[in-house]
C-alpha cells in the first residue's frame, strides 16, 4: 500500500462550506477529512491555498485540437492524445470525457479520422497506468449525417462510453441558426466561394429532411439497454428540451436561448453550459451568455468544450461576479459533473472516496492550479 499522505493548512471547498482542515489520504482513498492543522511529521503544509476535488470534465474536444493543431498540420494520434492528457492533468482535471464527433457533414471530414484513432488510442493507453487523468468516451452523434449509423454501432457497447450527444449541426438549426453567420463562417474557414458554401447548405437540409428522425430514433433504441446519459445539444426552445425529455434525453448540453434552459430546470432536465463561454465574456458564436445562465441557476454543470483550463477559471470568475457561492461553484466542475457520468466514488472531498485534488491559489481574479493528485498520486 501507498504510503499515508497528509495535506495541512489547507481551505477545504466541502460540499456546503469552505474549511481550515486536513486531508488524510490512505492508498488511493481519502482517509480523514479534519478541521485544524496537522502537526504530524511529514505532513505537506499547503500554505492557506484551496483544495478542491479533481475535476470531472463530461465534454472537451481538445484532442481535437490536439490532433489538429494547425489547418494543414495533422499531428500523429498517439502523440496527440498524450499531449491532450497532459493539458488535462495540468488543469485539474482528474476525469474527462474525451468528446469526439461521428458523423460528417462536410465541412469537418477529418473528425470520423480523429474519432477511430481516438478510440484505438484509448484502448492501448488505458491500462498502461501511463495517462494522468482517468479518460471515458462522450459520443457526439450527428443525427442527419449519412455515415453517423455506421460509426455508431461498432462502439456503442464501449466499456468507455459514459455519455451520447444527439447533436444537429445543420445550418439554421441550434447553435447556427443564424444561416447567414453560418455562410459566413463556412466561407471563411474553408475558404469556398458563396456558391459552393449555398450548394452545400441545400444539400444539408434536404439529408436532414430524410435522415434526422429515423436515426435519431435508432440512436435512442440501440444505446437504451446501457442506461447511459444522453444530452441534447444547442437546444433553442422549450419545445425541443420537451420533446428530447418525452424521449428520456435528461441533459441539455449547450442551450443556446435562455428560455431553453429555464424549461429544462422546470422539467428536471441537467444544463451543462460552457465554461469558454464565461472566460471570455460570452459565446463564441452569439448565443445566451452562460454567465447568465449562472446567474439565473440554469445550469448544473460546467464543461470545458474546447479549453480545459477554463473549467476552474470559470468557477472562480463566478463566484468573483457574484453569481454563486464557491461550494457550488466547485461542485458544478466536480460533484455534479460527476454524478451526471455516473460516477459515485469521486467529486467530493469525503472520506472513502477516491483521492482525486486540485490545489488552487487565487492570484488577481485568477485560479491558478499547483498541485494534482489522482487516486493518492501526484499527477501534475
Amino acid at each position: 500500500m501507498s504510503p499515508e499522505v497528509i495535506l495541512t493548512n489547507a481551505l477545504l471547498v466541502l460540499p456546503k462550506e469552505v474549511m481550515e482542515g486536513t486531508i488524510v489520504i490512505r492508498g488511493d482513498r481519502i482517509a480523514e477529512v479534519q478541521p485544524g492543522r496537522s502537526h504530524a511529521a511529514g505532513a505537506q503544509d499547503l500554505g492557506g491555498d484551496h483544495v478542491i476535488p479533481g475535476i470531472v470534465d463530461v465534454h472537451t474536444d481538445n484532442l481535437e485540437r490536439q490532433v489538429q493543431p494547425r489547418a494543414t498540420a495533422r499531428w500523429p494520434s498517439r502523440s496527440a492524445m498524450i499531449a491532450h492528457d497532459s493539458q488535462t492533468a495540468a488543469a485539474g482535471v482528474t476525469t474527462v470525457l474525451d468528446a469526439l464527433c461521428l458523423g460528417d457533414l462536410g465541412f469537418d471530414a477529418g473528425r470520423t479520422q480523429t474519432f477511430r484513432e481516438g478510440v484505438q488510442d484509448l484502448d492501448a493507453l488505458a491500462g498502461t497506468g501511463l495517462l494522468r487523468s482517468d479518460h471515458f468516451l462522450h459520443l457526439r452523434c450527428e443525427l442527419p449525417a449519412a455515415d453517423m449509423v455506421e460509426l455508431v454501432d461498432p462502439v456503442a457497447d464501449h466499456p468507455l462510453v459514459r455519455m451520447i450527444s444527439l447533436m444537429d449541426h445543420s445550418p439554421g438549426v441550434g447553435q447556427y441558426r443564424d444561416v447567414e453567420r453560418y455562410r459566413k463562417m463556412r466561407v471563411r474557414q474553408h475558404s469556398l466561394t458563396p456558391e459552393q458554401v449555398e450548394k452545400r447548405i441545400n444539400e444539408l437540409l434536404e439529408q436532414r429532411g430524410r435522415l434526422r428522425e429515423p436515426q435519431r430514433r435508432w440512436l435512442i433504441d440501440r444505446v437504451k439497454h446501457r442506461g447511459l446519459p444522453l444530452a441534447s445539444h444547442d437546444d433553442a426552445t422549450p419545445e425541443e428540451i420537451a420533446a428530447n425529455a418525452a424521449d428520456g434525453i435528461m441533459i441539455s448540453e449547450f442551450p443556446v436561448a435562455m428560455e431553453a434552459a429555464e424549461a429544462a430546470k422546470r422539467l428536471g432536465v441537467q444544463v451543462i453550459a460552457g465554461a469558454p463561454n464565461i472566460v471570455r465574456g460570452g459565446s463564441h458564436s452569439g448565443n445566451v451568455a452562460a454567465a447568465d445562465l449562472v446567474r439565473a441557476g440554469a445550469v448544473d454543470v460546467l464543461a470545458s468544450d474546447y479549453v480545459p483550463p477554463a473549467m476552474i477559471e470559470a468557477a472562480w470568475l463566478a463566484v468573483g461576479h457574484g453569481d454563486t457561492t464557491l461550494p457550488d461553484a466547485v461542485a458544478m466542475i466536480t460533484d455534479r459533473a460527476a454524478r451526471m457520468a455516473g460516477f459515485t466514488d469521486r467529486g467530493r472531498i469525503e472520506a472513502g472516496l477516491r483521492a482525486d485534488l486540485v490545489q488552487v491559489r487565487p492570484h488577481e481574479g485568477h485560479a491558478i492550479v499547483r498541485k494534482v493528485w489522482r487516486a493518492g498520486e501526484r499527477v501534475a
